[in-house]
């Protein structure tokens, strides 16, 4: 039987984006959550020198899960085994490794609404039903211990993402604690996406193996680490899954690319480098908090990380692909439409990127305004 899935629509704007920016159009791209940095100086240095002394087959660094094991005590306190990490070409294999290691097919998934694209149609590509739980702004666009507790009968797993995709919310500890309990008595498994720890501007993320030792933990290279193409991430099991998982990643996946695992261990020694990525962000993020609630935006969630903003423009349409589209030809400011996120609520939201430059912030900022105030005056 074949599943059906959602197309990611960000992609079309995308793609928009990039024929009229081939015509000579100005665009400024706020549709993807790619950092416009590139990867740290040292991992492009080490990089270099490997491409000159590597033959670079299949292959586990070694040292890079040593280094990830230690990355894991000095940030959260948790200890783990270098065998625990499955290095993945990226978040994405690691999450579809997760979900085909520990579910079979028909068996119930819980997740939040709205969220990531990716986590509803790899579920539905899977056999696997998707239990979406719709979270309002009274919740802080987040899964909660409760709304997890109601569930029935329960899931047979979940998907938790702090930050979040597409809104930037953050769970606090004493709720990643609560939901590990409620997972913990309803025997609920729980897949923590954690690829957008590092970038949180209210202080630091925890991770939910503080919480939940028995967690499954994705994390990638792409968004901290500003290493998007190098196809670079891991899966954290607990060591009563290793054998189970590399059986999977063996077979669909092989290994991540050794280049890239290279590089990654001079990444992840390059906090100051990284660090002044975040305060480009955290300017970024400040500038269009204070600018869109003048455009009329002021329905926004809280991004407490990451690098979105999720705005409502619920009293300019029902639509928000068709407005993405709207405002992108008009504008040259490129966005994702919230239905991606949302099949429902989200044709009434839109996601701006702001993992951009200040200055390309500053300029849409700009054109934003004169377009919003043109709508705005049209709608008085």
């Amino acid at each position: 039987m074949q599943s059906d899935i959602d197309p990611f629509r960000a992609i079309e704007i995308s793609r928009l984006a990039h024929s009229l920016k081939a015509e000579g159009r100005s665009i400024i791209h706020m549709e993807f959550g790619q950092p416009s940095t590139g990867a740290p100086q040292a991992a492009i240095k080490v990089a270099h020198e490997v491409l000159d002394t590597d033959g670079l087959g299949y292959w586990e660094s070694p040292e890079l899960k040593q280094r990830l094991v230690r990355h894991y005590l000095d940030t959260y306190g948790v200890s783990v085994e270098p065998e625990q990490f499955i290095l993945t070409c990226g978040a994405s294999p690691a999450l579809v490794l997760a979900l085909i290691s520990s579910f079979s097919p028909g068996e119930r998934v819980a997740l939040a609404r709205p969220g990531y694209v990716a986590y509803r149609n790899s579920l539905k590509a899977l056999h696997l039903e998707p239990v979406e739980i719709p979270c309002d702004a009274a919740m802080r666009f987040q899964l909660t211990a409760e709304s997890l507790a109601v569930l029935d009968p329960a899931p047979d797993g979940v998907i938790i993402a702090s930050p979040a995709n597409p809104t930037g919310t953050i769970l606090p500890a004493g709720e990643l604690a609560a939901i590990a309990e409620v997972c913990r008595a309803r025997g609920i498994r729980i897949i923590s996406d954690e690829i957008y720890h590092g970038l949180s501007y209210v202080g630091p993320a925890h991770s939910m193996l503080e919480y939940a030792p028995e967690a499954l933990v994705v994390n990638s290279f792409s968004k901290y680490f500003s290493m998007v193409g190098w196809r670079l991430g891991w899966l954290l099991v607990p060591k009563d899954h290793v054998h189970r998982a590399r059986a999977f990643v063996g077979n669909l996946f092989l290994t991540a690319p050794s280049l890239s695992q290279h590089a990654g261990v001079a990444a992840l020694d390059s906090h100051d480098e990284l660090q002044g990525h975040v305060a480009v962000y955290t300017r970024n993020r400040e500038l269009l908090l204070a600018a869109l609630p003048a455009m009329g935006l002021t329905t926004i969630a809280p991004p407490d990380g990451a690098f979105y903003v999720y705005a409502s423009i619920a009293r300019l349409t029902d639509d928000s692909l068709e407005f993405c589209k709207r405002l992108l030809l008009e504008t040259g400011v490129a966005t994702a439409p919230g239905v991606d996120f949302d099949p429902d609520e989200g044709r009434r939201f839109i996601r701006f990127s702001f993992a951009v430059s200040t200055p390309e912030i500053e300029e849409a900022i700009r054109r934003l305004k004169v377009y919003f105030t043109s709508i705005n005056t049209g709608l008085a």
